[in-house]
């Protein structure tokens, strides 16, 4: 079946993804004090990657206005925020542990996108992030008929480098200043990967290995 060409006839949001244990959900509003207490755990862990707004006045005030802002871009189909959650049991629902967001959805021409995450550090290694990437990716190439997936990611970030390389991505150079990260603006590593490339799937290829 050829991808689709147009938004809005095949997504819908709200959207889930799952895969074996792990499960790609909207945030939601009750979500609060769990996902507060993971990136207070992880405050440390996050510091160096985190995004920084350079114009504080425009910065979001509270979790319940996050939370609306992201699922009105999930609607508008403008972006795909994500939590990363994992089943640690069959009969509990399952726990945050991280986050990944497919952002700056550009259709026309472009037929573009670009994706980032973070996971717990307590869960770093397990595989996660690459699945999740996966899946999300395979869901913009399908689903929402995108052609290209970019990651930009900084370059003293080995981890998540390692978790692009993994998947395949192709290195296509560095961007100067990209992002505001930590405070300032950093340089970042760009990333990509095209439909073509996978026409078997990025999380079959991922399985594959």
């Amino acid at each position: 079946m050829p991808p689709a060409t147009t938004l809005g006839t095949t997504h819908r949001w709200p959207v889930s993804l799952e895969h074996g244990d792990l499960v790609l959900r909207p945030f939601r509003r009750w979500d609060q004090e769990e996902w507060t207490s993971l990136r207070a755990r992880n405050r440390d862990w996050l510091r160096r990657w985190d995004a920084t707004n350079p114009e504080p006045a425009t910065a979001l005030k509270s979790y319940a206005e996050m939370v609306k802002v992201l699922n009105r871009s999930g609607k508008a189909g403008t972006a795909l925020p994500w939590l990363i959650c994992v089943r640690t049991s069959a009969a509990g629902p399952p726990v945050v542990a991280g986050q990944l967001s497919v952002s700056s959805i550009v259709r026309g021409s472009a037929l573009s996108a670009s994706l980032g995450y973070w996971i717990d550090q307590a869960r770093a290694g397990q595989g996660l992030v690459p699945t999740a990437v996966a899946l999300a990716t395979d869901y913009c190439f399908t689903t929402l008929g995108l052609h290209r997936m970019e990651i930009n990611i900084r370059p003293e970030n080995v981890p998540s480098r390692r978790v692009v390389e993994k998947l395949g991505f192709r290195h296509e150079g560095m961007r100067r200043d990209f992002l505001h990260i930590d405070g300032a603006w950093r340089d970042h590593d760009a990333y990509a990967l095209t439909a073509p490339e996978v026409p078997e799937g990025l999380l079959g290829r991922w399985e594959g290995r």
